[in-house]
């Protein structure tokens, strides 16, 4: 394993690895000012961001112009909310006026924002004291985070593997203490898929529970189909403070629509009724991770978790293959007039019965209305599927990835790149089964970290908490019942 080697001797350590509500709670007691909170990241930034590369542009004199009002505010008896002065960083493409907003794009270089994102307008109306950007790949298109404007970020836990994407910096910022609370998105396992390559816990909200506005590519106004915008963090208590801060209408919604989330009473890992799937016909799956999750849900188990194996009643290939025409139709529609004319021109592939991954981005970029409102009726049905799977248990446990973090690999292309699975080579792609096991039906979902995985890698290994419409504190819930049990966020070796 490959880490920086260094070891920790600032007083603000501790502080900075924390959760950001006991953060939070420190800074409103006096214990901590913010301005300490934001010069231990800021500390950390300067000593590990240039083997991680994690955090990409910073507003430094900004955030400390803030974090000393944030001081002055509670000195004089005000707070501002619930982050207040906590020093955080957000993914790269959400709109912070007066930076960039590039997506990893270099023709977007000058996409300079004039007005905030809405969700960076609510953390910072929550107090949060937002200090820089992070990483991510080109078009938030892949589990590795690099591009040409800012290079490629690596993971903490091994520098020679990849961190994930598109939300990589942001985990990744998390991990080192660089940051105590992170926004990112996901259509695709973008924030998911970086937790449990992490470490780190991320949430995957129901989909437009959080608002998209300041998180498109210029000149879009609507909302991407599947995308959704949501926290990651160290904790699941984390999550459930940012979600309330994040969560709620906005625009011509909020004129009529509020939001009344279900709460979550139960407080007992034997309350819930948990059906468990850790692996499927669809694709291969490392049985490091898998064993590392099996391990986890045992440890569940014998503290009293009534969990069995149990996965909705739905065809997994014709499921996945519904999941790729959705994905692709939505993020296809983002693509300039000479991506979509490459692959119109390339399109009749799929007629004649291709169906490798290529074949099938590029006939979904390019079907018709009709094509997709069949996919997307299809979708329905998928969705009273799991609704009647929910009647009979609260969540679902299942992977979010086919393997622990990957070497990193920036030959090719994306769809034809492969990754080590049990010694054998297979498409980087295929794990997109995971990723839209629960997305491409709406459904929020929590990754907590399940432990390391025992193949003498120790590579951080998350598992993904499934829940049903709405019900986003549910698996919330069950991932700090899980925090508890297992253990939760460990700092990678040389970053404690």
């Amino acid at each position: 394993m490959t880490s920086t080697g260094a070891s920790s001797t600032s007083s603000s350590t501790d502080i900075n690895l924390m959760p950001a509500t006991e953060l939070a709670s420190l800074i409103r007691q006096g214990k901590v000012s913010a301005a300490d909170a934001l010069e231990g990241a800021i500390e950390r930034y300067e000593r590990f961001n240039p083997a991680v590369n994690a955090v990409i542009l910073t507003r430094v004199d900004e955030a400390r112009e803030r974090a000393a009002a944030a001081d002055a505010a509670l000195a004089a008896g005000e707070c501002w909310g619930p982050l207040h002065g906590v020093p955080m960083t957000i993914k790269e493409a959400f709109d912070w006026a007066g930076t960039p907003s590039t997506w990893g794009n270099p023709a977007w270089a000058d996409n300079v924002a004039t007005t905030d994102a809405v969700t960076v307008a609510r953390l910072q109306q929550a107090g949060a004291v937002i200090w820089g950007k992070t990483n991510v790949p080109l078009m938030l298109g892949d589990w590795q985070s690099f591009n040409d404007i800012y290079g490629c970020t690596n993971n903490p836990w091994d520098l020679t593997r990849v961190p994930g994407g598109s939300s990589g910096g942001s985990a990744v910022a998390l991990a080192t203490g660089m940051a105590s609370l992170e926004l990112g998105s996901d259509i695709g396992a973008s924030i998911r898929n970086p937790a449990h390559y992490c470490g780190v816990f991320g949430h995957k909200p129901t989909f437009d529970l959080v608002p998209w506005e300041g998180h498109a590519i210029p000149g879009c106004e609507v909302v991407t189909d599947i995308a959704v915008c949501g926290p990651l963090a160290r904790s699941a208590a984390d999550l459930d403070v940012a979600l309330d801060v994040l969560a709620g209408p906005t625009g011509f919604p909020a004129a009529g629509y509020g939001l009344t989330l279900p709460v979550e009473h139960r407080d007992s890992l034997g309350a819930f009724r948990v059906g468990v799937m850790l692996d499927t016909p669809v694709i291969r799956n490392s049985s490091a991770m898998i064993d590392t999750l099996q391990r986890a849900v045992d440890g569940l188990a014998a503290a009293g978790a009534d969990v069995s194996e149990a996965a909705p009643a739905i065809d997994q290939h014709e499921f996945h293959e519904n999941y790729l025409m959705l994905l692709r139709a939505a993020t296809g529609a983002l693509a300039d007039d000479e991506m979509w004319e490459d692959a119109q021109s390339r399109s009749h592939r799929f007629a004649e019965g291709a169906r490798d991954y290529q074949a099938r981005l590029e006939h979904a970029m390019t079907m018709s209305h009709r094509e997709w409102f069949g996919h997307h009726n299809k979708r329905e049905g998928y969705r009273q599927a799991w609704a009647r799977f929910f009647d009979d248990y609260d969540l679902l446990l299942c992977p979010i990835a086919a393997s622990a973090a990957f070497v990193h690999d920036h030959t090719g292309t994306r769809p034809t790149r492969t990754i080590d699975i049990d010694g054998q080579q297979e498409l980087g792609v295929d794990q997109l089964f995971w990723a839209g096991w629960s997305c491409s039906v709406y459904l929020p979902g929590t990754v907590a970290p399940a432990g390391l995985t025992a193949d003498g890698l120790n590579l951080p290994v998350g598992i993904q908490i499934v829940a049903p419409h709405l019900a986003d504190r549910r698996s919330i819930r069950y991932a700090a019942l899980i925090e508890r049990t297992l253990g939760g966020f460990v700092s990678p070796p040389g970053y404690e």
